[in-house]
């Protein structure tokens, strides 16, 4: 089943083109690495996935939502997104924060003891947010997509500020969201571990030159 389907999407911001002419179709159940240089384009591909950025001229469509009209606004609540910085509140213990944010979204708020556990924070779960280093609250944001169980797993450079342990976790997860159906892309800037089955999406420029999926 195709999850999200790109046709010559253009995404600029004042006259610079962000994005120029993309053409992608990603399936159900896969996941996909895009790689490129700073500036390539990676991130902004991510937000127009999540709905979170418009084109200014092609045409799309994720999770059967149009991007090109109001209909992306709903794919926040389909799209589990992992970003460089968390919208946690940092006076908050963990589990505190992912209730309050099962609140909000209708999420099943008895997953997140388990969550913490399955990120390596049950011991950690109530302590307040500030205390934890960059990649314990990284790993916070990690337990809320396993809360969520979206669709589609966005996650911007997930690797970044994680040990060693944390980068096995994080191919760990992927490998369980897609074996539950979803669908994973990630960024990244260097080589993916052996472990990540992930097929190359290669970016320069704002354009995709190379796709292996």
């Amino acid at each position: 089943m195709t999850v999200a389907s790109l046709c010559d999407v253009v995404v600029t911001t004042g006259s610079f083109p962000l994005l120029s002419g993309v053409n992608l179709t990603l399936e159900n159940g896969k996941a996909y690495v895009i790689t490129g240089p700073n500036g390539a384009g990676k991130t902004t591909l991510l937000r127009l996935l999540a709905g979170l950025e418009v084109p200014s001229r092609g045409s799309g469509t994720v999770l059967g939502l149009n991007i090109c009209s109001a209909e992306r606004r709903e794919l926040r609540r389909h799209v589990g997104w992992l970003g460089h910085e968390t919208s946690f509140y940092p006076d908050l213990s963990s589990t505190e924060n992912l209730l309050f944010a099962a609140r909000t979204t209708g999420a099943d708020g008895d997953f997140i003891p388990s969550a913490l556990e399955r990120v390596g924070l049950g011991h950690r779960a109530q302590v307040p947010l500030k205390s934890l280093s960059a990649g314990q609250q990284r790993r916070v944001s990690l337990a809320w997509l396993l809360v969520r169980r979206p669709q589609l797993w966005l996650l911007d450079e997930p690797y970044a500020s994680l040990d060693e342990e944390g980068r096995d976790l994080i191919s760990q997860l992927i490998t369980v969201a897609q074996s539950s159906g979803a669908t994973v892309v990630l960024t990244s800037h260097g080589a993916l571990p052996a472990e990540t089955n992930a097929s190359s999406i290669v970016m320069v420029g704002g354009r995709i030159v190379e796709n292996a999926s």
